[in-house]
């Protein structure tokens, strides 16, 4: 058995030595370890040519959601099952998927888990393989990006300016045959259910189906969300409706700030969406 780790050293806390702690877990074991530590100017295709000349059974991003993203959009498509340890500041997917947080937990789980087909969502260029959206949540993305602090505070500081400087914008929808035009505040791209932060926008959300969902949220209503997180009542479509579709057109009438699993993409006018069913297989608990 070959392990290849991608490892991101910019990601999360610098407390923990990663190479370390792989290194010493498989320690007398009959597993052989190769680990990519990720260069800063780094490209898609000199991680492609790194997993091809390692000729890896598995191949582990060790970092957040942006890190899985890389590695998915090298092996999509491919049945070279990829492996998650949780090592960036939010960790979406791995809360989605229930991958321990603790390093020796989630190196266990590379060993022992059980792999599954999971679908992702084409967006424009782009892939995602846990949430994006447009609108207020994208420009709280931005905002935290340019902030000094990390975590909990750091996110409630960007939160706090959103509130006050992002305005609705003016979209329209197209799915099944079908336009929708709306104020809205955000327009989330669910392949998952839940942000890194825990907050559940998606709760009917699945990975192995042939459908992703759109949550159309027409005003500020994170009081609806948190209501449907705390008592699992279902949205107030008045403030928050959910389609669910394998195609989308996106249109917003003036630019709006996007962003793809956490990474700040920029400002834009269109997105087009589709699925692409088992686009990869992950490593996951039983």
């Amino acid at each position: 058995m070959k392990l290849l780790f991608i490892i991101n050293p910019g990601s999360g806390s610098h407390d923990v030595d990663l190479k370390e702690e792989i290194s010493k877990y498989f320690e007398g074991n009959n597993a052989e370890i190769d680990l990519f530590e990720l260069p800063k100017d780094c490209s898609i295709d000199k991680i492609k040519a790194k997993i091809e000349q390692s000729k890896a059974n598995k191949v582990i991003a060790v970092g957040g959601d942006g890190t899985l993203k890389l590695v998915a959009e090298c092996l999509l498509n491919s049945d070279t099952p990829i492996g998650i340890i949780p090592a960036g500041s939010a960790n979406g997917m791995a809360k989605e998927l229930g991958i321990p947080k603790e390093i020796d937990e989630a190196l266990k789980l590379i060993e022992f888990g059980e792999r599954k087909k999971i679908h992702l969502v084409k967006l424009n260029d782009e892939i995602c393989i846990h949430l994006s959206d447009l609108g207020f949540n994208a420009y709280l993305v931005k905002k935290f990006d340019t902030l000094p602090e990390r975590g909990m505070w750091g996110y409630a500081k960007a939160t706090w300016h959103a509130l006050w400087n992002h305005k609705r914008m003016d979209v329209e929808l197209e799915l099944k045959g079908e336009k929708v035009k709306s104020k809205a505040a955000m327009v989330a791209i669910a392949n998952a259910t839940m942000y890194g932060t825990g907050l559940k926008i998606n709760p009917d959300g699945k990975l192995d189906d042939e459908l992703f969902e759109i949550i159309l949220v027409k005003d500020y209503s994170y009081l609806e969300i948190l209501k449907i997180w705390f008592t699992k009542l279902p949205f107030n479509p008045k403030k928050i409706e959910v389609f669910q579709t394998s195609r989308v057109k996106i249109s917003s009438k003036h630019k709006a700030h996007f962003q793809v699993d956490g990474e700040y993409v920029g400002k834009i006018n269109t997105v087009e969406g589709q699925i692409l069913p088992e686009a990869i297989s992950i490593i996951m608990p039983a």
